[in-house]
């Protein structure tokens, strides 16, 4: 089995580690040569950005080739999901790829400009993570086939969420974070950003093609970095999940 996945802050790495086969970063994938795969069984592990797709996962669906009579997808989410997984399909589609089973699992939302980090890792127990993503991990090991369709209201929540995206803040993303002077140069930011946005001089500069993903502010050691609009100070990573492997998967 091989499995697929994007990850920033590890909740979707640590799904794809359940599951158990054969790990494909996609953003390494994206960085190489080869985009054709084959195998009994395909799985695809990707978190919902704006209610949607992440940009660098519609890339990769753009450019791979899967050969395989089963494919699933997981989409990890926070607080709402819209029609995230009826847009992959539609994507998928388009090339050549034939989802059998779809689905997704709530977990902790790292996205500081609208949600309290801390709030979010207190209600984490109380999110069910273990047992859902049993019941996906056993739905998968038996190829059970399951694909359900959002409602309308879903898709226009995931129309609007990424027109709103990609009109007022793709391309301005360097305005979005400010980088206070405990800084300390580590570099870190720049080895986990998944796109090659970020280069150190000194301190972070921040370019024009960031995905929002926000690990160079999780996953900053000195938490340095500021969201200007973030909720608190506080930062989150999945516990199952090291900084070296997502600096191993996103570098």
């Amino acid at each position: 089995m091989k499995i697929f996945y994007f990850s920033s802050t590890g909740n979707s790495l640590s799904i794809a580690k359940e599951i158990r086969g054969e790990l494909y970063s996609i953003p390494k994938v994206l960085k190489g040569n080869n985009f054709e795969f084959q195998d009994e069984q395909i799985v695809i592990v990707f978190p919902c950005y704006a209610g949607g797709v992440p940009r660098i996962v519609q890339e990769f669906l753009n450019k791979i080739q899967l050969r395989s009579s089963y494919i699933a997808v997981i989409m990890s989410y926070g607080r709402f999901s819209m029609g995230g997984l009826d847009q992959f399909k539609k994507l998928a589609n388009k090339s050549g790829i034939k989802v059998s089973y779809s689905n997704k699992i709530l977990m902790p939302d790292n996205y500081v400009s609208y949600f309290d980090m801390d709030k979010e890792i207190n209600n984490e127990p109380n999110l069910n993570i273990e047992e859902n993503l049993s019941k996906i991990v056993s739905d998968i090991g038996l190829k059970r086939e399951y694909v359900k369709e959002a409602g309308l209201l879903k898709k226009l929540g995931t129309f609007y969420s990424l027109w709103h995206f990609n009109k007022f803040l793709y391309g301005k993303m360097p305005e979005k974070f400010t980088v206070e002077d405990t800084c300390n140069g580590c570099k870190i930011c720049e080895k986990v950003c998944p796109v090659d946005n970020i280069t150190v001089e000194g301190k972070p500069v921040f370019n024009n093609y960031c995905d929002n993903c926000l690990a160079c502010t999780h996953h900053c050691p000195q938490n340095a970095i500021r969201d200007k609009n973030e909720k608190s100070r506080t930062r989150y990573i999945n516990k199952n999940v090291s900084l070296k492997e997502i600096i191993e998967a996103n570098n």
